[in-house]
C-alpha cells in the first residue's frame, strides 16, 4: 500500500471510533491480501483480488448495496458480503469528511455468487434496526435519444450517431404505433462500454446539441431488468410488440393458435403490444420461434418471452449518480406517443419513477376495497398509529417518518421555470427543521415536473432516499 492510500485511511480514521479505525482496515488487508486504493470519491478494496488472472468478471456479477450506515466501513462490510462468495472488488462511496455515502458496489467472481448475495443479504439487518438493500448492478451502455425527426430511418440515425459520438455499436428504433413508415420520435443508442456511453451523454447535453436541425433530448435508457434463469425457465407468456393499433385480441389468439390449436390460454393487448398466455411453457417457446418476424395485419411483429414483473422494491444505482429503487408496475400510454418510454425492449413501465428520477417506494401492498355494511363499528385512529406499509405515497411516508422521529413536519417550498417549448416546470425544495442546521440544510431533486402532484411526490421520494442512513 502506498503513502497516498495510507493517507486516505488516516483521513477516515478521524471520524471512526472503536474497531472502525485505521488498524481495522490494515488488519483486513493483511488478513485477506487485498489491496485498497482511494480515488474519485470511492475506496476500492481488491479489483483484482490476490492471484487473479485474466479479465474481470462479466456483467451481472456486481451488486449494488444501499442504506449502509454512514459510520460503517470495509472491516465490517467485507466479512458480511464474503458469505455469498469470493469478492473480486468492493467499492465503498466516500464523503470528503471521511464518512461513507451510504452505498457501495460489490463485484463477485461469478453471477451465481451475486445472485446469492441478493437472496441472503437484501433487507439484511446489518446493525440493530438498520437494514441494507442489495440488488444487481449493471453498467448502462445505452442512451435514450428523444425528439428525433419521425421520418428518419434506423440507418440514418446510426450513421449520424457514429459521426457525433464514438463507440456506437447499434441503434434501436421502433416504428410508430399508428404509422409503421415512421419512427416514434426516439431511439436507443448502444455503446461498446459504459464509459463510451457516458462520454457521449456528456457531449450530447440537452439544449446544446442538434441533429438534423432539431434540439435532441438525451438521457440514460432505463436498464433492462434482470430476471434469473430459473425464473425465466418457468415463463409461459410471450410479449408481442409492433402490432397494428387495429389488430384485435381475437386475431392475435387465432394467429398464435395456428401452429397448435388450443395452445393459447388468453391474450391481453395494450395499444400496439400484447401478452399471449399459453397453457404450457413448451408451446410458448415453440410459438416464439415460429411467430417472431411474422406479419399480422401487415405489421412485422417481434416476439420474446415476457419478463415477470418484480413486485418488490429493489435497490439500483444508475451510473449517472442517481441511487434508485426499482418497482415495476405496468402503465399504458394510451393517447400520447410523445410520452417516450426510456425502457428498451419491453412495454412502457413506471418504476417508482417521476421524470427519470428514481426513489424509495414502499413494499407491494394489497390495494382493494371491501363492502361497508350497515352496523360495522368504526374506531377513530391517528395515521401515525398505522404501519409504514399502509402508505402508498412518498409524501405520506415522509410525514410519517418525521413524526416517528419526533421531528416537526417537513416544509415544502415550490419553485418553477419554463422549458424551451414554453411548458411550466415545477420542483419542490424540502426542509426538515429538525436537521436543517446540519450538513444537509435542504433536499431538492435534480429533475423538474410538469404537474404539482408529481413535483411534490418526487421531492418526498428524493428526501426519503437521503434520510435513509439517519
Amino acid at each position: 500500500m502506498n503513502e497516498e492510500n495510507i493517507d486516505g485511511i488516516n483521513g477516515c480514521s478521524k471520524v471512526r471510533t472503536g474497531t472502525q479505525n485505521e488498524a481495522a482496515l490494515l488488519a483486513l488487508m493483511e488478513k485477506t491480501g487485498y489491496n485498497m486504493v482511494q480515488e474519485n470519491g470511492q475506496r476500492k478494496f481488491g479489483g483484482p483480488p490476490p492471484g487473479w488472472e485474466g479479465p474481470p468478471p462479466p456483467r451481472g456479477c456486481e451488486v449494488f448495496v444501499g442504506k449502509i450506515p454512514r459510520d460503517m466501513y470495509e472491516d465490517e462490510l467485507v466479512p458480511v458480503f464474503e458469505r455469498a462468495g469470493k469478492i473480486y472488488e468492493f467499492r465503498l462511496m466516500m464523503e470528503f469528511s471521511g464518512e461513507n455515502r451510504g452505498y457501495a458496489f460489490v463485484m463477485y467472481t461469478t453471477k451465481e455468487e451475486a445472485q446469492l448475495a441478493i437472496r441472503i443479504l437484501n433487507n439484511y439487518e446489518i446493525r440493530p434496526g438498520k437494514f441494507i438493500g442489495v440488488c444487481v448492478s449493471l453498467d448502462n451502455c445505452r442512451l435514450f435519444i428523444g425528439a428525433i425527426p419521425k421520418e428518419k430511418k434506423k440507418e440514418e440515425i446510426l450513421d449520424e450517431m457514429k459521426k457525433v459520438t464514438e463507440g456506437v455499436v447499434d441503434v434501436i428504433v421502433y416504428p410508430s404505433a399508428t404509422d409503421k413508415t415512421k419512427n416514434r420520435g426516439f431511439a436507443f443508442v448502444e455503446y461498446e462500454s459504459h464509459r463510451a456511453a457516458a462520454m457521449a451523454r456528456r457531449k450530447l447535453i440537452p439544449g446544446t446539441f442538434q441533429l438534423w436541425g432539431h434540439t435532441i433530448q438525451v438521457d440514460w435508457a432505463d436498464p433492462e431488468k434482470e430476471v434469473d434463469e430459473e425464473t425465466m425457465q418457468r415463463v409461459k407468456v410471450l410479449y408481442v410488440r409492433n402490432l397494428m393499433i387495429s389488430t384485435t385480441e381475437e386475431t392475435i389468439k387465432a394467429e398464435f393458435n395456428k401452429f397448435k390449436p388450443g395452445a393459447v390460454e388468453r391474450v391481453k393487448k395494450l395499444r400496439d403490444y400484447a401478452f399471449v398466455h399459453f397453457f404450457n411453457r413448451e408451446d410458448a417457446v415453440a410459438a416464439m420461434s415460429v411467430m417472431n418476424g411474422k406479419c399480422i395485419d401487415g405489421a412485422s411483429i417481434e416476439v420474446t418471452l415476457a419478463k415477470p414483473v418484480n413486485k418488490e422494491s429493489t435497490w439500483r444505482q444508475h451510473l449517472n449518480g442517481q441511487i434508485s429503487p426499482n418497482s415495476e408496475n405496468l402503465i399504458v400510454f394510451a393517447n400520447k406517443e410523445e410520452s417516450h418510454p426510456k425502457t428498451l425492449g419491453k412495454p412502457p413501465t413506471l418504476p417508482a419513477r417521476l421524470n427519470g428520477q428514481h426513489s424509495p417506494s414502499p413494499p407491494e401492498i394489497e390495494r382493494c376495497t371491501y363492502p361497508f355494511f350497515p352496523g360495522i363499528k368504526l374506531t377513530p385512529i391517528s395515521m401515525y398509529s398505522l404501519k409504514s406499509n399502509h402508505f402508498n405515497s412518498a409524501v405520506m411516508h415522509l410525514d410519517y417518518y418525521c413524526n416517528k422521529n419526533n421531528w416537526a413536519p417537513p416544509e415544502y417550498y415550490l419553485y418553477s421555470t419554463t422549458s424551451q417549448d414554453g411548458k411550466v416546470l415545477l420542483v419542490y425544495k424540502i426542509v426538515i427543521p429538525a436537521i436543517a442546521n446540519g450538513s444537509q440544510s435542504y433536499f431538492m431533486p435534480d429533475k423538474l415536473c410538469t404537474t404539482l402532484e408529481d413535483a411534490k411526490e418526487l421531492a418526498a421520494q428524493f428526501t426519503l432516499l437521503h434520510l435513509g442512513p439517519y
